[in-house]
């Protein structure tokens, strides 16, 4: 019998790594630290970005989640600043319009 199981207490859990949350968390500032975003922009928009990109890693594929991402946000920002909307907003919009892509995603393929 071993001394934890003798003491009634739990083993030492397994130490598997890094947190990805947290990790991504941490990246996640040191980006935008070194593009000089406010945090609490990534804040408003980040949860919508990552179901978008779970979304589309699941209903299309994978390697197209972080171009789909990328995409969003080149034309939220151009769309913003060609018209003065407010980005959030103009985020917004376009992950709707690429949810909605995603959800037609079969039926496009297959055409």
């Amino acid at each position: 019998m071993s001394d934890d199981a003798a003491h009634g207490s739990a083993p030492d859990p397994v130490d598997h790594g890094p947190d990805p949350v947290e990790d991504a968390v941490r990246w996640a500032a040191i980006v935008t630290s070194e593009l000089d975003i406010a945090s609490e922009d990534l804040d408003r928009v980040s949860r919508s970005v990552l179901d978008l990109v779970r979304d589309v890693a699941h209903g299309v594929n994978r390697p197209s989640a972080p171009l789909t991402a990328f995409l969003v946000g080149l034309a939220a920002g151009r769309a913003a600043q060609a018209s003065g909307a407010d980005l959030d907003d103009a985020v917004r919009s376009r992950i709707e319009q690429v949810t909605r892509l995603v959800a037609l995603w079969e039926t496009v393929r297959e055409r």
